[in-house]
């Protein structure tokens, strides 16, 4: 299920005065917004038989949905496996030119935003047509899937818990007499129409594929009502798309034509009522196939109220105590709710700051989640994450990051997550959760760690990824009880499995995104000890143009990070490899860089190995475990390559692509490195588990790897 959510509308009547009208000017300009669902069911290759039969379908349905009755119509072309299921629906208010043209348009949209996928789903703003099509047989069932809800930001302004409750059950009642309508109508479309008092007018429309028998389309409905309580509460507008039903209401008129259902409710309030939904009635009668617009008379409280005046009107009242009490009264009550409202206007202020504030996230997560195009992504509910995880529990904790704990768990059908925990204090706001969920939504490589989805509830921010059951890199190579079962043939693996990973993120994804925070605990290891770059909270994204960025908040792991950015902010896709170059040290000598202390000395690793390399003993780095599973020149040439990359100036430093490419020539040359940054620098035992920021000062540096700076950075 996808969501977006409508922009705000200005907050001041001049500032809409102004730009209503602009508005208004521009709006025949705007193209209709297209909201495109591609499917998993596999994809086709230019020119194949399944495009050849995609092209056909594409002139033949649109004609077949507009020449029928019902705007409606389904088609199957091609055998398999190039066989083609489609279905092609336009709303009840449309004309028959107007759908055709809404369908061909939506064929071209579909190839275009989900190209070469063989599943497809084309939903439109303000154009009057849905489409779908695929290699699956979605039309032998009546399951209602793509569903797309859409819900206006802006609410209406109802402080009163009695009005909101009154407002929910007046929007129950459109609701409930619309379903019911089009569920017994022939097209199985209806568009209604709500006056009341004290409530703008509510407009309505619904609709279900006309192959769907009367209780089908009951069913297909009768969830949008949860749909409703759940993401609509208070809004003054929303709609749910779906490939067999639709549903969406408005306070202004919205579709063609004067509504097919018209209720009236003269009461100006209405009960309170409970969070039950209500349940739509099918009208097995008849005469309810076609139904007419139909007002409703007027409830009995609003009809005794009449009788009431009509009976008062036929006494003699003396007119002095009307003449008198009628001011007296009204200046009494004006003055009440002045002082009232002179009380609680600072306050009301203040409270829905701090709602707005805190919906926020949720409202931004509503328009972003439609931006990303990869289907497999899920916007989970917190109640399924809940249940998964056993809320959280201490027995289901996999560990804690930078940002939040890690939790394993289990979805119904079996599959196993890891749930990333965001903490309200780590500093990872919701700019780099939309950022790290966008970037790897969009990334595919198997070196990298897969998202399955996310949730955003209130302070919640959780991040479902799939589950890798042997955590990360820096439990096997820093324990000396685990660090034998890596042995050097699955260390080459993980070294250059990180090689392409970051190889595919410098170049061969669709943008150029530096990591900032690769290291061992953000490498995670699968079932077969490949290793997969996790944790892109801190990523920056580039142009394909841009070369390096700068900012005045560094932010990463002291450790890892590049002498030019640790003290100047300067990061680039050479940051990422002095990262690299300190991971394959770690790699090759079982040690940490940070708290490294030999002996003799308290250098840092990269110095000790600088030391090693100068003195011709650069062997006597490799961990103890591997020294009789490596030849010395192969040993030698990965040593080299972890120099190269950690060098002082970023020029010097080899490309991603170049680092690989000495990976796997093992007949090549290599060029000998030049020292190391931060090789002359000194930690104290002292300083071992601290953290002190970056100084040029050889004195006063030192870092922990298991430490992540928090800060929040600027904006990409």
């Amino acid at each position: 299920m996808r969501f977006l959510s409508s922009v705000d509308l200005p907050c001041y009547p001049w500032m809409a005065m102004v730009i209503l009208p602009l508005l208004l000017l521009l709006m025949p300009l705007t193209a209709a917004q297209l909201w495109p669902s591609c499917g998993e069911s596999g994809d086709y290759k230019s020119n194949s038989t399944y495009e050849a039969n995609l092209k056909l379908l594409s002139t033949t349905l649109p004609k077949k949905a507009a020449s029928s009755t019902n705007l409606f119509a389904t088609d199957t072309v091609g055998n398999v496996p190039n066989v083609i299921f489609a279905l092609a629906l336009c709303r009840g208010d449309s004309n028959a030119s107007a759908c055709e043209g809404c369908l061909v348009t939506a064929f071209q949209d579909g190839q275009e935003h989900c190209a070469n996928y063989k599943d497809a789903t084309v939903y439109y703003d303000s154009n009057p047509c849905m489409l779908r099509f695929s290699n699956q047989n979605f039309l032998a069932t009546t399951v209602n899937d793509h569903i797309l809800v859409i819900v206006s930001i802006e609410s209406l302004m109802m402080n009163i818990p009695t009005r909101a409750d009154s407002f929910k059950l007046l929007l129950f009642t459109l609701l409930n007499s619309t379903a019911q309508s089009a569920a017994n109508s022939s097209r199985r479309f209806t568009t209604s129409r709500l006056d009341v008092n004290s409530f703008p007018t509510l407009y309505c429309l619904m609709q279900c594929t006309p192959d769907l028998t009367a209780n089908d389309c009951t069913a297909c409905l009768q969830p949008y009502f949860q749909y409703t309580v759940k993401y609509m509460d208070g809004k003054k507008g929303g709609r749910v798309l779906g490939t067999r039903c639709t549903m969406r209401y408005e306070i202004f008129p919205f579709f063609q034509g004067d509504p097919m259902l018209r209720i009236i409710n003269l009461v100006s309030e209405v009960p309170a009522i409970n969070n039950t939904t209500p349940l739509i009635t099918v009208n097995p009668s008849p005469q309810s196939q076609s139904p007419s617009p139909v007002a409703a008379p007027p409830p009995p409280g609003a009809q005794a109220t009449t009788k009431e005046i009509h009976g008062r009107n036929s006494h003699q009242r003396p007119l002095w105590i009307i003449a008198v009490a009628a001011p007296l009264l009204s200046i009494f009550l004006c003055v009440i709710c002045f002082v009232v409202w002179m009380r609680r206007r600072r306050k009301g202020m203040e409270i829905l700051h701090d709602q707005a504030a805190m919906n926020r996230p949720e409202e931004d997560a509503l328009v972003w989640r439609l931006e990303g195009k990869s289907s497999e992504f899920t916007l989970f509910d917190l109640s399924e994450v809940l249940r998964a995880t056993h809320n959280f529990s201490k027995e289901n904790l996999l560990g804690k990051g930078g940002f939040g704990p890690v939790y394993k768990g289990q979805l119904p059908d079996g599959t196993e997550i890891a749930v990333k925990r965001l903490a309200s204090h780590s500093g990872q706001g919701f700019t780099e959760f939309k950022n790290e969920v966008e970037l790897i939504a969009k990334l595919q490589h198997s070196n990298l760690v897969k998202l399955m989805g996310c949730c955003i509830k209130g302070e919640e921010k959780l991040l479902v990824y799939e589950y890798l059951p042997n955590k990360s890199l820096d439990f096997f190579i820093f324990d000396v009880s685990r660090t034998t079962l890596v042995d050097w043939e699955k260390r080459r693996v993980i070294i250059e499995g990180i090689a392409q990973g970051l190889l595919y993120l410098h170049k061969h994804s669709r943008l150029r995104i530096i990591h900032r925070d690769l290291k061992a605990s953000n490498i995670l290891l699968d079932q077969d000890m490949n290793p997969k770059i996790s944790d892109f909270g801190l990523a920056k994204i580039f142009s394909s143009n841009d070369t390096q960025g700068s900012t005045k908040k560094v932010v990463g792991t002291y450790g890892y990070m590049a002498p030019e950015y640790a003290s100047e902010g300067i990061y680039s896709i050479k940051s990422d490899v002095f990262s690299f170059g300190v991971l394959l040290l770690e790699i090759l000598s079982g040690k940490r860089n940070s708290g490294f202390h030999q002996h003799e000395d308290f250098l840092n690793l990269l110095g000790y190995s600088w030391h090693l390399w100068e003195g011709g003993r650069c062997l006597e780095l490799l961990e103890a475990s591997i020294v009789e599973e490596i030849h010395a020149a192969e040993a030698s040439r990965y040593i080299n390559i972890a120099l190269m990359c950690v060098q002082e100036r970023a020029d010097d430093r080899p490309t991603m692509s170049t680092v690989v490419a000495m990976l796997n020539s093992e007949n090549v040359s290599l060029p000998g490195p030049k020292h190391p940054a931060y090789f002359n620098l000194r930690v104290s035992k002292e300083d071992e588990s601290g953290s002190v920021p970056y100084s040029n000062n050889a004195d006063t540096i030192c870092s922990n790897n298991d430490l992540t700076i928090t800060e929040e950075p600027d904006g990409r």
